[in-house]
């Protein structure tokens, strides 16, 4: 029997209760009038009733969620990322969480998502959309990684029964292959390059291709990580990609220069001159700015360096391919390259950041040359006469050949003829 209790709540609002059609009785809360939310819960008594007599089908669980407003949804979607999302049930990357919730509300606004019963058939609008960001150009990757906000979120509610089925699993896949490959700066760009870059970010970049770090991960380096004894860095699992502990070797000059620059202020004052809030300036190892790749493209500019050849372009993420191929180049093995890159495959290592050099390869071809077509070196002068009936080819076979081959004329075992030797006419 449904009813309405006697009293209200602190807020005015009385609260109603009714028999759904499985017998139980549920409660919730109705409107400030006692006699309005009375009949909205002999309303809902009656529906389950008819549900409970088969007129009705069984209500599912995701219906009662269609009027759920979806930036609520979202919202709960990026907290249990930041939570649990990431890794082996780890957190999600800073960046990774920033971008997922920048991408729900850039399709919040692009769709005109207001509940999640909006998500129905949303699948030609977003195709749409991805083929929007096509023609204007985005890379392949970038427009994966906005569809996959919103896919990723859809499957999220289906898993918690907020969506009946995901409403964009049939969602192509996207082509990711990349227009330009990276390539890595040879060592005379490197020298150009830190001698026209500002201090702050010279040590940047020199930090960056010594240690093969990417931008986020430099930018949550603090002196608390530098490791002066051990002579390189300390990784925390929270905000390295792979999202393990771990520690990057450096040289012992670059750790003495890092510790006092980081201890000199500078960085500090940098943060607080570029950035509304930055949360550990005081502690920040080196300044990394909030658009590295811009800045890089201005150092490239005034040192003469090409960002692009047909060798690749040159970005902030190149200068870990930089760091990569240099280490290939000094002699390091496979796995060790794998290790210094911390990447869980050799194949990426091998194949994506380790990069050949033109230059290399000539030098490679002309010693392998060397090694198969050599000019044999053959004596000049023998230190016995010759055989009755030859003469000697400037081109023979060397002394201590000559020795053994020379015979006496006698019997015994005849010895082969070298093919110096010509016969005279």
């Amino acid at each position: 029997m449904a009813g309405v209790r006697r009293k209200p709540k602190k807020g005015g609002k009385y609260q109603r209760y009714f028999v759904d059609w499985s017998g139980k009785r549920k409660f919730f809360t109705g409107t400030q009038r006692k006699s309005e939310t009375l009949k909205i819960a002999q309303r809902l008594e009656d529906e389950h009733k008819q549900i409970r007599l088969g007129y009705r089908p069984v209500p599912k669980s995701a219906e009662k969620h269609r009027n759920k407003p979806f930036a609520e949804a979202a919202a709960e979607y990026v907290a249990w990322g930041k939570m649990q999302g990431g890794r082996r049930g780890g957190p999600w990357g800073k960046v990774h969480a920033d971008k997922k919730e920048r991408h729900l509300e850039l399709w919040r606004q692009t769709l005109e998502l207001e509940t999640l019963a909006d998500l129905d058939g949303i699948l030609p609008r977003v195709e749409a959309v991805l083929r929007g960001l096509n023609e204007q150009g985005r890379a392949g990757r970038t427009i994966r990684n906005i569809a996959d906000a919103i896919s990723t979120f859809c499957n999220w509610c289906v898993v918690r029964g907020y969506l009946l089925e995901n409403p964009l699993a049939d969602l192509g896949k996207i082509d990711t292959t990349p227009v330009w490959e990276r390539r890595a700066l040879t060592l005379e760009e490197i020298r150009e390059l830190l001698r026209v870059a500002p201090e702050y970010r010279r040590i940047l970049y020199e930090l960056a291709m010594l240690s093969g770090l990417r931008a986020g991960e430099l930018q949550s380096l603090t002196r608390d990580h530098l490791d002066t004894e051990r002579c390189g860095l300390k990784l925390d699992a929270a905000w390295t990609k792979n999202r393990r502990k771990g520690f990057q070797p450096l040289p012992e000059r670059l750790v003495r220069r890092l510790a006092s620059y980081a201890d000199s202020g500078v960085v500090l004052g940098l943060y607080q001159q570029f950035y509304a809030n930055f949360p550990q300036a005081d502690r920040a190892l080196v300044y990394v700015p909030s658009h590295p790749a811009r800045e890089l493209d201005d150092d490239l500019q005034a040192a003469g360096i090409p960002k692009m050849t047909k060798d690749g372009k040159l970005d902030f993420a190149a200068l870990r391919n930089s760091y990569v191929t240099l280490a290939a180049e000094a002699g390091a093995n496979v796995k060790e390259l794998q290790t210094l890159a911390r990447h869980s495959t050799p194949q990426l290592t091998m194949n994506v950041y380790a990069k050949n050099r033109n230059e290399r390869l000539s030098e490679l071809a002309e010693k392998i040359g060397e090694s198969v077509l050599f000019e044999p070196k053959c004596a000049m002068s023998v230190p016995h006469e010759p055989m009755e009936g030859h003469v000697v080819s400037s081109k023979c076979l060397p002394g201590s050949d000559l020795q053994r081959i020379w015979g006496n004329g006698g019997g015994g075992i005849r010895t082969p003829v070298p093919r110096c030797f010509k016969p005279s006419v």
